[in-house]
């Protein structure tokens, strides 16, 4: 299939070629822009033909020059940031054409695409919408601006490193977010087997950005499958209207006081080049590089992973210590069932090993000493009457049979000592971005586009478990054919995992590299019943154990330790064999997407007399992960999705009032078809000021993950298994040996404190739905008002309610496997309706070149199906407030963004605990020099720098400091 799409690329390549070799000559548009109060020249302003494709921007002076096969008359337009849009029609002459340009902000001018997939003005969409322009971007104070994003109405995130977020609305937050979508340049930029978009790390490069436009809550009528929580697109920039060489250079610090590490360098630059001939042929390249050191895990916080709840005490306090960012300590064992197992193999070997003359050894010592509980005399005659080929094994056995006798060993669980995520996780962090495109405007309405986007980087990202992605990379590469009423594109997106691995096996492995599992639990054990038999304290006991058992532990940064973590890095999950010594934790995933979508509007070939549009697309999913994430060691998987979309609008009352009906269809090889409708009103009370209600649809179905997974996380405390009735039934026998709610089995365990036994009858079975995991769904309700109460003051406000069906949670359990309980985790659909709502307001208000903004957000669950873990990860309440003036003297101007987010509790298959509180500063002042077409920026973000998390378990973030310099921004 790969193969496929890169010869249809370079067949694309060579008609661009021919059609280069024969385009045809056109008239040349030439002049000069200048600024209207200073007269001197505007650089970068874009230069368009109204209604036409192509153009170009003005020179460092204000001259343009570009060529063009449109007929006389036709309106040359004008644009630049922070100036109104000048438009002049031209009749006669096209050179020496002079324009003079006047400073301006407009609110509410803005032109949206994605809320209705046709360009519209922000004020009338049909739907809730937030932009951010490149004359936003220019502005922030943040280092990025995906950054940024947590700015807007409603917007907040999960930060799990530097470089990696997770972007959300309504409710629902996670770290790897399937219910939200992310688009750039119209490709899905999800990862194939992850099944979302892995932050801004190999997106699009901040100065090819030429807007981003987000859409909170459902938008699958439009969309297709996922974005139930939100939707966000990302525009590139067009080498006809922004050309030229650009570039931007930001050096600064992060971690100051930070207790983890001492100060540390961040640096990024970016690069973009672009260029247009004739109004025909364009081409643009883009690069960017960010290198830093990464926050650090270090939430020591003792875990209870059964109950998925926090307890107290610390590695010196809990013998079952579980820190939520360390890793190795996962791995647990009951001190009585390892003397109990160690007892029978030490009766079945010595039983083998006498030829059968002494059947049971314990019984044979039983029978010795009676009830008297043997002293180290008796232990040694005992011994001198054995063959000398047998002493050794019952000797290793003499401490368990005292321990048990004596009832010294208490029925208590013991943790292997783990190693904090510093030591094991690499934070240094990079991410290399690079694009690029080639343009043939076949006629001056239609549009081919070659596009490839490659990024590669090093980074963390939390999901079941802390993974450490190492120079994993994605490549998306687009075709695409687009016209003023039509576009057909096909894309690709290549997703390879490069070194990634997961710590808690890394952890692990290192454990069982130094000394297994196998020896460690017994010297514990045998050596903390000889501490109590010498009449130390349970405490004195434990610590004694715990230092024995860990003679011979790898130590961090020695040479054994470094070995084996690179052998461990280095080596694939599927490739281990504990038998032979081989352990690995390394990922091998080269999952492919392949994509095609087409779409049509008819509404200028119906007169505008209504609004007509129709699309469909097909997917591919193809995965390959060699048996490291997914049931593919022997299995090929592939996943096929198609869909299709109408949508008609129409307005009425003098164009007071519009109704807009879409519906879509999706189907997915693996579940039901889906129809999802969509209908939307907007309303004109007065000029610029609009009331919006909509009915929104969406669903999303499982992802590639919650139908194949076969995974061991958790230190190999868990395996993680996909929800479809191939795994669960044909492969994990989950119907015929049913298994046990996490509930049920912790009041298993805790029955044994009373009775010293675990009570099975306590013990309830899980019943899997037969069909297996299936799409969940949901109703959105929303009213809203967006309008100008004066021509300085824009407000946007909005409530929602939101209903769900069949969501899509998880659940642990239990199975017993000969004996043995083994903890599993599966995608399930959550009985009975979730529901949740909210509502934001939002303001903007202008005062000369003063620029003040806030909005609010609220978000809440309704009630919950039982049994139900409410995963809502969402403040009840957070706002941002903005002030900024682009010149609040000659060429020097300021932002500043302050934002706060309420306390709330954070639940994830990783770690839950509470969020607390936090309050954030960014800022910046800026100073243009014009002659040399640059900036200078000296900003930060959190600059106050109190440190803060976004989501449990995930790292605290500090400060960043930072100045920049920007050539023709």
């Amino acid at each position: 299939m790969s193969r496929i799409f890169t010869q249809i690329f370079y067949v694309f390549l060579f008609v661009f070629a021919g059609n280069m070799a024969a385009r045809a000559q056109g008239i040349t548009v030439s002049g000069t822009v200048k600024d209207k109060q200073t007269k001197e020249g505007l650089a970068g302003v874009s230069l368009t033909i109204k209604g036409q494709s192509g153009g170009t921007a003005s020179t460092a002076n204000g001259t343009f020059n570009f060529s063009t096969t449109a007929k006389l008359p036709f309106t040359l337009v004008a644009s630049y940031v922070g100036y109104g849009t000048v438009e002049q029609q031209i009749t006669g002459s096209t050179s020496g054409i002079n324009l003079e340009m006047e400073t301006a902000i407009v609110l509410g001018g803005d032109v949206v695409v994605s809320a209705s997939r046709t360009p519209e003005r922000i004020l009338e969409s049909p739907v809730s919408i937030e932009r951010m322009s490149a004359a936003t971007i220019r502005e922030i104070a943040a280092p990025s601006f995906y950054d940024a994003l947590n700015n807007m109405k409603g917007v907040e995130s999960s930060m799990q490193s530097l470089t990696f977020k997770s972007i959300n609305t309504r409710g629902f937050n996670s770290n790897g977010n399937t219910r939200f979508n992310q688009y750039i340049d119209g490709m899905d930029n999800q990862a194939p087997g992850l099944n979302f978009s892995v932050g801004n790390i190999v997106g699009i490069t901040e100065l090819d950005v030429d807007n981003v436009e987000l859409l909170p809550g459902a938008s699958s009528a439009l969309y297709g499958a996922g974005g139930i929580s939100g939707t966000l697109l990302m525009t590139s920039k067009d080498p006809f209207k922004y050309p030229g060489a650009s570039f931007q250079y930001k050096t600064g610090v992060n971690h100051v006081n930070d207790n983890n590490s001492t100060v540390q360098p961040f640096n990024q630059l970016d690069v973009r080049m672009a260029k247009s001939w004739n109004n025909k042929f364009g081409v643009k390249a883009a690069f960017s590089f960010l290198q830093a050191k990464d926050w650090f895990g270090n939430n020591y916080s003792n875990f209870d992973r059964i109950a998925r709840t926090a307890k107290a005490g610390d590695r010196n306090s809990d013998t079952n210590y579980d820190g939520i960012n360390v890793y190795g300590d996962e791995v647990s064992q009951n001190m009585r069932n390892v003397a109990l197992s160690v007892q029978n193999a030490t009766i079945s070997g010595i039983n083998a090993g006498s030829g059968g003359l002494i059947p049971n050894i314990k019984a044979a010592m039983d029978g010795a000493f009676g009830a008297t509980i043997p002293n180290t005399a008796q232990q040694a005659g005992f011994l001198a009457g054995l063959p000398a080929a047998l002493r050794p094994a019952v000797q290793n056995y003499l401490p368990f049979y005292v321990g048990l006798k004596a009832n010294l060993i208490p029925d208590q669980n013991v943790s292997r000592t783990g190693y904090n995520e510093e030591n094991l996780v690499d934070y240094g962090t990079k991410s290399l971005k690079a694009s690029g495109a080639l343009y043939y405007n076949i006629s001056n309405t239609v549009q081919a586009v070659a596009q490839a986007n490659w990024g590669t980087g090093t980074s963390v990202y939390t999901g079941s478990d802390r993974y450490s992605l190492r120079n994993f990379n994605i490549g998306q590469y687009k075709l695409e054919i687009k016209g003023e009423d039509f576009f057909v594109k096909a894309y690709t997106t290549q997703e390879r995992s490069g070194d990634s691995y997961i710590s808690s096996i890394l952890g692990s492995y290192i454990n069982e590299l130094s000394k297994p599992s196998t020896t460690w639990f017994p010297q514990y054990i045998g050596n903390y019943v000889g501490a109590r038999a010498a009449g130390q304290s349970d405490a004195a006991a434990h610590a004694l154990a715990r230092t024995a058992a860990n003679q011979g532990r790898f130590e961090p940064g020695s040479p054994q330790f470094n070995q084996a973590k690179d052998q461990i890095m280095n080596t694939t999950i599927s490739a281990s064999d504990p038998s032979k010594g081989i352990y690995g934790a390394k990922f091998d995933d080269k999952s492919n997407l392949y994509h095609y979508e087409g779409m049509y509007n008819f509404t200028n070939l119906f007169d505008n007399v209504v609004e007509f549009q129709v699309g469909a697309s097909y997917r591919l999913y193809d995965l390959n992960s060699a048996g490291t994430i997914f049931n593919d060691l022997i299995n090929s998987i592939d996943i096929k999705e198609y869909g299709a979309f109408g949508q008609i609008g129409k307005k009425f009352f003098n164009d007071k009032v519009k109704f807009t009906f879409a519906g879509r269809y999706d189907k997915s090889q693996n579940f039901e078809g889906r129809f999802t409708p969509r209908v939307t009103g907007v309303f004109t009370v007065a000029k610029n000021n609009n009331i919006r209600v909509s009915y929104q649809t969406g669903y999303r179905n499982p992802t590639t993950q919650n139908q194949y997974i076969d995974l061991s996380v958790g230190g190999g405390s868990q395996r993680l298994i996909g929800g479809l009735p191939q795994i669960i039934f044909d492969k994990y026998h989950l119907d015929a040996n049913k298994p046990y709610t996490d509930v049920s089995y912790r009041a298993f365990l805790a029955s044994a404190a009373a009775t010293g036994t675990p009570n099975p009858a306590l013990l309830q079975q899980y019943n899997f739905d037969a069909k297996g995991v299936r799409p969940e769904s949901v109703q959105s309700y929303e009213l809203g008002y967006k309008g100008l109460i004066l021509p300085n003051l824009l407000i946007d406000a909005y409530g929602y309610y939101n209903i769900y069906k069949d969501f899509i949670t998880a659940v642990d359990f239990y199975q017993n496997v000969n004996g043995s309980f083994v903890k599993f985790g599966v995608p399930v659909n959550a009985e009975g309706e979730v529901t949740s709502y909210g509502a934001a307001l939002g303001l903007d208000y202008l005062v000369g070149k003063w620029n003040m903004s806030g909005n609010v957000s609220y978000n809440q669950i309704g009630d919950l199906p039982v049994n139900y873990i409410n995963d809502f990860n969402t403040p009840k309440i957070r706002y941002n407030l903005g002030l900024g003036n682009k010149e609040i003297i000659k060429n020097f101007g300021f932002n500043v963004a302050y934002r706060w987010q309420d306390q709330f509790y954070w639940n994830s298959s990783f770690a839950s605990g509470q969020v607390p509180a936090y309050s954030s500063l960014d800022a910046q002042v800026s100073l243009r020099i014009p002659s040399v077409q640059s900036v200078v920026k000296l900003g930060g973000s959190n600059v106050l720098n109190k440190y803060y998390i976004t989501s449990y378990g995930n790292p605290m973030a500090g400060a960043i400091y930072y100045v920049g310099l920007t050539f023709n921004p």
